[in-house]
């Protein structure tokens, strides 16, 4: 029985240690990376992931789209009598809906992250430990972007007309985005807690559904049960809605804009420091 004969490697001289080790140490460390370019270098990450897998995309191009299309020419006509009047009335609840339902992905990203082992390597690195988190809550805010844009466009070629123009609607964009980039924090923490993506998905699924349909996205809370209006009136997406129609109507209320700021910086401060919490304890 013949064996295949091994070559091994010739060893190293003491001169080329040596000159190896002249070379590292005549050679300046680099300088650790701050906390800012820490957290864009991972929000870019977040963007080469939409880049190589494009498909991720679908949930805020294709699906509002849908959502436009099938609510405006199917109740259209029965809610408010003609399908322009109610797509005037619902696109901006519709934008409202698209990029919220868009955070919950925060969270199964983070899960993703976090079952394959890629959390365990970033908290090796030298950086600022929040870093991978706010990075890609950053990243996830472009693709808020994306569906806001997404639907504008869309209304603008069905015929939406905004009174307030550009301004009204780059404002109510804004706001949305602002607000999600808040929620999202809440779906960072369910990432953390919970053990697969598929249980964050339908557990973050649960809880905005509700709250979405339970608001005035779709219908005047005024046409609604008495108990079931009052829970409207109170519930932050509801708010959130009535804002971003008033950005683009020109009719903004301060009253309204304020408490979506504040629900928003609210859910950051509370949920922020949870979610990094529990992402250093590991």
């Amino acid at each position: 029985m013949s064996t295949t004969p091994t070559t091994e490697a010739p060893p190293t001289s003491g001169a080329d240690q040596e000159a190896v080790r002249k070379a590292i140490s005549s050679t300046s460390r680099p300088p650790r990376a701050g906390a800012l370019s820490a957290a864009l270098t991972f929000a870019w990450r977040g963007m080469l992931k939409v880049k190589h897998v494009p498909e991720q995309l679908l949930d805020v191009t294709i699906t509002p789209v849908m959502f436009v299309l099938m609510f405006t020419y199917l109740f259209g006509g029965a809610i408010a009598g003609s399908t322009g009047e109610y797509l005037n009335y619902i696109l901006p609840g519709i934008l409202v809906m698209s990029v919220l339902f868009t955070t919950v992905y925060s969270g199964i990203a983070l899960n993703t992250d976090l079952t394959k082992g890629v959390v365990d390597r970033f908290r090796s690195l030298p950086i600022w430990r929040p870093a991978p988190l706010l990075g890609s809550l950053l990243g996830d805010s472009v693709r808020y972007l994306i569906a806001g844009t997404v639907i504008v466009l869309l209304g603008v070629v069905l015929g939406f007309r905004p009174d307030a123009g550009v301004g009204g609607v780059l404002a109510a964009l804004a706001l949305v985005v602002f607000f999600a980039f808040g929620l999202s924090w809440v779906f960072t923490t369910i990432g953390l807690l919970l053990r697969t993506p598929n249980a964050v998905m339908n557990a973050g699924f649960m809880g905005i559904f509700p709250l979405t349909f339970l608001s005035n996205v779709f219908v005047d809370p005024a046409t609604l049960p008495a108990p079931l209006e009052a829970f409207v009136k109170v519930n932050p997406i509801s708010i959130l809605a009535t804002a971003s129609r008033g950005l683009m109507g020109g009719t903004a209320s301060v009253g309204d804009i304020g408490t979506v700021l504040a629900t928003a910086v609210a859910l950051t401060a509370i949920f922020a420091p949870l979610t990094t919490r529990l992402y250093r304890k590991g």
